[in-house]
């Protein structure tokens, strides 16, 4: 066999969503920080490529992301990393960071420490620190430190064809959410209802992204609603949590951004203080630890550091390759099983 180019993956999910991460086979990134990273793979038409190479059929899937492990740019970190979706590489994930620091150990690629051992992880958004908690050579569980975490806006309102008018808060945890009390679409987060959710998820940020622009205070490359995340309260008092995601799909963990995200508008609220440990409960029902550690500000605002706690799971290796003859080399997407938003899709 007379390959173009040969990825290898480790295989990981943290709490049912999929995280693959790009370990060997990795071209070299432009940039001289990760922010210039991801710029250049968002921008460039060869960091296209080389997403839609990854992430699209016939070798990728609608489920799950692919983490490009990258040489680190910051000085005190093991690894850089940059996350790549079907319609786009982006800086931050809780879900993505864990399934990272999981490869990393067992992989042997970061050596392993028991009880703990400390990565520290290089996006485009800056530091993440993982504290992993290990045993027998696995990785059992992963403590996150995220980066400061802001709101942009609370309760805002946009009229909808569909809903009238929807309120929701614009909030950072790594990239820009929109945060919609799930009640306001007529739904709630459960498993049958994934399909609907996405379908309001996709009309709300396209609607959003097209009239209200958010750009990083201090990262330009970090710009625009990325998802749009439905939320909810348990009985139990647990963050019921739905992230939807472009063109078709919901995240399957409790979304560590998102969470990220929401903790920042609690804490605008006075509904949650330092030292505080919430409960975030994904569509599965699968979940995440959540833990206000402490106040901190970002360009002359407010800003929590969160923390986010969870496991991660490796479940096999695989290698991608490109056959330089093959005609679906730029990969595609159909819409029965991308959802309707696949469309615009090559």
């Amino acid at each position: 066999m007379r390959w173009k180019r040969t990825i290898q993956l480790v295989d990981v999910h943290c709490e049912g969503e999929i995280g693959k991460v790009a370990v060997g086979g990795v071209p070299k990134i432009p940039g001289e920080t990760i922010a210039e990273q991801l710029h250049w793979l968002n921008n460039d038409p060869k960091g296209q490529e080389l997403r839609r190479f990854l992430v699209l059929e016939p070798r990728g899937a609608p489920i799950g992301s692919v983490n490009l492990l990258l040489p680190a740019k910051h000085p005190k970190a093991d690894a850089g990393m940059v996350i790549l979706q079907p319609d786009q590489a982006h800086a931050s994930s809780g879900s993505n960071s864990i399934c990272m620091t999981t490869a990393l150990l067992e992989s042997g690629i970061v050596e392993m420490q028991e009880p703990e051992t400390t990565v520290a992880l290089d996006t485009a958004a800056g530091l993440v620190t993982a504290t992993a908690t290990c045993r027998d050579g696995r990785c059992e569980r992963v403590k996150l430190t995220m980066v400061p975490s802001f709101v942009h806006e609370l309760d805002v309102s946009l009229e909808t064809e569909q809903w009238g008018r929807i309120t929701f808060d614009l909030s950072y945890g790594g990239i820009f959410y929109a945060l919609v009390d799930v009640g306001q679409v007529g739904l709630k987060i459960d498993k049958a209802n994934a399909r609907a959710l996405v379908e309001a998820g996709m009309i709300l940020k396209e609607e959003i992204n097209r009239r209200i622009p958010v750009v990083h205070p201090e990262i330009p490359a970090i710009s625009g609603v990325a998802y749009v995340m439905f939320r909810d309260v348990d009985p139990d008092g647990a963050i019921r949590t739905c992230t939807t995601m472009w063109p078709g799909r919901v995240d399957r963990s409790p979304c560590g951004t998102g969470s990220s995200s929401n903790l920042a508008t609690l804490h605008a609220r006075g509904k949650v203080k330092v030292g505080d440990v919430l409960t975030s409960r994904s569509i599965i029902g699968s979940e995440f630890e959540v833990g206000f550690k402490e106040l901190t500000e970002v360009a002359g605002r407010p800003a929590v550091i969160p923390t986010i706690s969870g496991r991660g799971f490796t479940f096999g290796l695989h290698q991608v390759a490109l056959d330089p003859f093959d005609p679906l080399a730029e990969g595609f997407a159909l819409t029965d099983v991308w959802g309707p938003s696949a469309g615009s899709i090559g």
